[in-house]
């Protein structure tokens, strides 16, 4: 027997309504594909310039001249800084998010970073967590530095209460300085903590975190530029969460150098940030241009990019 002429209008229908609905998907969708595409073309457009400034031997060879003279002169920018500014207030949501936790976040994004870099170009796990562990002695040195600090502050300071004078010595002399209470017993914190005061000599710990982590990342992504070559060599498209975790290393690069602006222009105290500094500098240049360029029965991990290009694993001096 024949079909009957309503089954097949019917499924003509369903065929027809199936077609209407895929073309309204793809005009919808339209849109979205072209920003993706926009977004994704602007995205590798400026990971490219970056890489190139970021590895570029001018940027490896002079940052941390920069950063020096950063710590050297920028406490002459308090004579210019408003006190009224939000970034006069130690209670910042900056300072209390970012600069009490250098080392974290640089660990996390420096991390994050190198583990998917060196991931993606050697293919090799045990690659992978040497270069990790590079990370993980500058962390080590860095805690250890700031807790060994720790230790000669609460040695060498001594913590005071205020006394308030009477109030025959106020009629008599208001310009007198309080009397002060000596406590020995009292650590830096605890002093703080307890509204005292405390004299002593000090080093910036937070001075030397921001220099140290500036120069780590400089060089944890100063690979990034030979990565992009290698692919592009390779004919492979370097992923997409590559390209982020640079620009966030670089963003986060630029909050470190903010802060450390801002504590020297408006919290100044010479020569204790400037200590800082200088042993900022000094654990950097112990690391990455001393010990990691050693061989590898010497213990080193190696210096960042070593192993995982085809092409010469050499940096620049």
């Amino acid at each position: 027997m024949d079909p009957k002429p309503g089954s097949s209008s019917n499924g003509l229908r369903a065929e027809i309504s199936l077609e209407k609905l895929r073309k309204i998907a793809a005009e919808l969708t339209l849109p979205g594909r072209f920003a993706l595409t926009l977004l994704n073309a602007a995205l590798e457009a400026l990971t490219n310039l970056l890489a190139r400034i970021v590895g570029s031997s001018l940027v490896r060879r002079h940052f941390h001249l920069v950063l020096s003279a950063l710590v050297l002169f920028g406490p002459i920018l308090s004579f210019w800084v408003s006190r009224h500014s939000i970034f006069a207030n130690s209670n910042h949501y900056l300072y209390r998010k970012f600069l009490r936790s250098t080392l974290g976040w640089t660990c996390l994004l420096a991390g994050s970073f190198v583990a998917l870099l060196s991931l993606s170009a050697g293919r090799r796990l045990p690659l992978s967590f040497r270069h990790l562990s590079r990370l993980g002695f500058a962390a080590l040195l860095l805690w250890g530095c700031r807790r060994l600090l720790t230790l000669l502050e609460d040695a060498a300071g001594t913590c005071y209460e205020p006394v308030a004078p009477t109030q025959g010595a106020q009629s008599s002399d208001t310009q007198t300085q309080p009397l002060l209470l000596l406590h020995e017993d009292q650590t830096k914190a605890s002093c703080l903590r307890a509204n005292m005061l405390w004299r002593g000599y000090e080093v910036s710990q937070d001075i030397l975190s921001l220099c140290f982590c500036c120069l780590l990342l400089v060089e944890e992504m100063s690979v990034i530029g030979r990565h992009l070559t290698h692919e592009r060599r390779l004919q492979r498209l370097p992923g997409t969460p590559l390209r982020i975790l640079f620009l966030l290393c670089v963003v986060l690069l630029m909050i470190w150098v903010f802060l450390l602006l801002c504590m020297l222009a408006y919290f100044p105290k010479w020569p204790s940030q400037q200590l800082g500094g200088a042993l900022g500098y000094l654990g950097w240049r112990g690391l990455y241009q001393g010990w990691y360029r050693l061989r590898l029965s010497w213990g080193s991990p190696g210096l960042p990019g070593e192993e995982l290009f085809t092409d010469s694993d050499k940096q620049p001096q």
